[in-house]
C-alpha cells in the first residue's frame, strides 16, 4: 500500500495559518478607520461626514479672534438635523483640539436679497506661522494685505447653497489636520467659532485644509455687498 505521509503533508503545508487572537485595541482601530475611510472609486457610497459628529464639547475657545488648528471629525451640513444645534444656513466642521472637539460654523448663505456667498479657492502658505494645534488668539489676517485677494476678483464667484456644501463637504477630509480663521464669543460659547469671512480689521474668516502641507488650499468667504 502507497503511503499516505506525502498527501497528508500537502494538506497541512496548505491549511489555513494560525488563527491570531483579535484585542480591543484591534477593534477600536478598525471602527475608526472605518468611519474616517474616503473611497477613491467612482462607484463608491458617499462617506456620511456627518456620521462621527459628537454631543459633547470643550470650553476652551476665548472672546476673541483667532486661529484655531486642529483635525477634522465631523462635517455637518444644514441638511444633518440629527447632530447636535444644527444650523439651517451654515456649514459646521467639528475638529478635535488638545483632545476636546469644537466647532467651526460657516456661512454657506446669505441673509441679504442676494443669498449667494462669494467664494475663492487660493494656495498660499499658512500665516500667522507653522500648525500647531491649539487656539491661537494673536492671529491675524486680511485678505488683501495678506492674501493679495479683492472682492469679485482672483476667483471670486458666486454659489448657490446647494452647490457650495457639497463641495465643502467634500473638501473637507476627515482624519485631516485644518487651520480656520474665525471668532469666539468665549464663555458659554466657547465650544464654537464663527464669522468664518470676510470682516475686515485684520479678523477675516477663512479655512485652510493641509495646512502643514506643501500647497495649504484656503477658502476664501464674502458676501455680495462687501468691497475691499
Amino acid at each position: 500500500m502507497r503511503s499516505m505521509l506525502p498527501f497528508l503533508l500537502v494538506l497541512a503545508a496548505c491549511g489555513p495559518s494560525p488563527v491570531q487572537p483579535v484585542t480591543g485595541d484591534d477593534l477600536a482601530e478598525a471602527a475608526t478607520a472605518a468611519a474616517w475611510s474616503v473611497s477613491s472609486a467612482s462607484d463608491a457610497v458617499p462617506l456620511d461626514k456627518a456620521a462621527p459628529c459628537a454631543a459633547t464639547f470643550g470650553s476652551a475657545l476665548t472672546n476673541a479672534f483667532g486661529r484655531f488648528d486642529g483635525v477634522i471629525t465631523a462635517v455637518v451640513t444644514p441638511a444633518d438635523a440629527q447632530c447636535p444645534m444644527p444650523n439651517g444656513d451654515h456649514l459646521v466642521v467639528q475638529a478635535r483640539m488638545n483632545g476636546a472637539i469644537y466647532r467651526m460654523v460657516v456661512n454657506v448663505q446669505s441673509s441679504g436679497p442676494d443669498p449667494q456667498v462669494r467664494v475663492s479657492t487660493i494656495t498660499h502658505a499658512l500665516t500667522g506661522g507653522a500648525f500647531s494645534e491649539g487656539w491661537h488668539e494673536n492671529a491675524s489676517l486680511d485678505y488683501p494685505a495678506d492674501l493679495g485677494v479683492h472682492a469679485n476678483q482672483n476667483g471670486f464667484a458666486p454659489r448657490t447653497m446647494a452647490d457650495l456644501v457639497p463641495a465643502l463637504r467634500d473638501a473637507l477630509r476627515l482624519g485631516a489636520k485644518i487651520s480656520v480663521f474665525a471668532t469666539s464669543s468665549g464663555g458659554s460659547y466657547a465650544h464654537s467659532a464663527h464669522l468664518v469671512h470676510r470682516t475686515g480689521n485684520h479678523t477675516d474668516g477663512a479655512l485652510v485644509i493641509d495646512p502643514a502641507g506643501a500647497s495649504p488650499s484656503w477658502w476664501l468667504f464674502h458676501f455680495p455687498d462687501q468691497s475691499f
